[in-house]
């Protein structure tokens, strides 16, 4: 089903502009990383093994991002992975794309706001699981209202928290390169089994979710034909610049690195001192906020696409005058709620990366069948950047997944259908409007 098309004069009365998308990407992006994965590679890929996972996996996704933005650029609607797959499959392929691309995006909210909550909670004075999931549980709230405000006000706000995450650490990566190049940095060499690297390649993994957000609120971004693949792919790469050089600064300060709690924070302590240290520490959690606030705005927008095609599902596809589709928020707020209250942190990161994957897969694959359709001006040729996609997330999942969670990635699949079955055929009109 084709994309709406747009004027010029409707596309400037968009309220997000291209540096603001750019904000969204960088902003899906940093922020968990910082919190969790230079540790948790460390334990699979010490020493300097855990600096080259942080690049090689991030050079391995420059080709998703470009799939991502292939197509993102084509379709200028909210929806991304679901329009991608309307087109390409069909009605029933789009509502269980958009399905695992929402469970995908719901769990990583409720694994950001719980690890935000985690390190803020001793700071609050509350201890224990109970205190820590009664902050999440405010958290999801406070964000869910600021979302239900407007688009605009939304991306006003994630954009001053992007800017303000990434002073800290840049001010870290500056503290550092300064301590190198007065003299050699050690970094201790250490390699990592097959199985190790694969399963420090999915933490990493997770820790680059989130430029496939970019292409979601296509529809509300001003000359999205240029916008959106600059800043799906943009985000990325600097995304790996910052991640490669915090990896090395943590791995070259921190010995016991694997068991550090707050790495960025020791490690910018090392570099740069007491003060650098607090200001890393308190830049974190804006780094997280800024997260769970972008993917608040964009995880409701995959429920509200997959409702949005031939089939009605309890009117989830609903807009408010200001863009918000406000019922999909009030289930996403309900479900980041039980999630952040039920569950263990680590399963919901590892869940939350195979989902992304089945989510890069479902991208690759519609970008090859309509490259060899030859549709949206695409071409054959095209087709080779699913190719690198499609091996990446076969392999990861292979070997870096567990039983458990590819159980639960099936039983989401099962949820899925369960949902097309209740999903009522739209009338014909209705149809005509919800395409257009």
């Amino acid at each position: 089903m084709p994309a709406s098309a747009t004027t010029p004069a409707a596309s400037q009365e968009r309220p997000v502009g291209p540096l603001q998308l750019l904000a969204l990407g960088v902003n899906g992006i940093v922020g968990v990383g910082i919190f969790f994965a230079p540790a948790e590679v460390a334990a699979q890929a010490p020493g300097a093994a855990a600096i080259l996972a942080f690049a090689l996996t991030g050079l391995a996704l420059v080709p998703v991002a470009f799939a991502f933005a292939v197509l993102g650029r084509r379709f200028d609607a909210d929806g991304g992975p679901v329009l991608f797959a309307r087109t390409a499959f069909g009605e029933r392929a789009s509502f269980l794309v958009g399905w695992v691309a929402y469970v995908s995006a719901f769990l990583s909210t409720s694994a950001v706001v719980a690890g935000l909550s985690q390190a803020l909670a001793p700071s609050l004075g509350l201890t224990g699981p109970l205190g820590q999931r009664a902050l999440s549980s405010v958290l999801a709230t406070v964000l869910a209202g600021v979302v239900a405000s407007g688009i605009r006000v939304s991306a006003r706000a994630w954009t001053a928290l992007t800017v303000l995450k990434l002073l800290p650490l840049a001010a870290l990566l500056v503290a550092f390169l300064a301590v190198a190049g007065a003299g050699p940095v050690p970094v201790v060499a250490a390699g990592a089994t097959d199985t190790a690297w694969l399963r420090a390649g999915l933490t990493v993994m997770f820790a680059y979710q989130g430029f496939e957000i970019v292409p979601v609120i296509a529809g509300q971004v001003r000359s999205s034909s240029r916008s959106v693949p600059l800043a799906t792919v943009g985000s990325l790469l600097v995304a790996v610049l910052f991640y490669v050089g915090l990896a090395w600064a943590c791995v070259a300060a921190l010995p016991g690195l694997a068991t550090s709690p707050a790495p960025l924070a020791a490690s910018a302590g090392v570099w740069g001192g007491a003060r650098l240290q607090w200001w890393v520490g308190a830049g974190t959690s804006i780094s997280a906020l800024g997260i769970c606030l972008g993917m608040m705005v964009t995880t409701p927008r995959y429920l509200s696409a997959l409702a949005s095609g031939e089939r009605t599902l309890f009117g989830l596809d609903g807009m408010s005058p200001s863009g918000v589709p406000v019922r999909a928020l009030a289930v996403t707020w309900a479900l980041v709620l039980l999630f952040v209250n039920l569950g263990n942190l680590s399963e919901l990161f590892a869940l939350s990366s195979i989902a992304v994957l089945m989510q890069y897969g479902v991208t690759a694959a519609a970008l090859a069948t309509l490259a060899f359709r030859r549709e949206r001006g695409l071409k054959p040729l095209h087709a080779v950047l699913a190719v690198p996609t499609l091996v990446l997330g076969l392999t990861l999942v292979a070997y870096g997944a567990t039983l458990r969670e590819a159980a639960t990635t099936a039983l989401t699949v099962v949820a899925g259908l369960v949902l097309l079955r209740v999903a009522r055929p739209r009338s014909a009109g209705a149809s005509a409007t919800a395409g257009s």
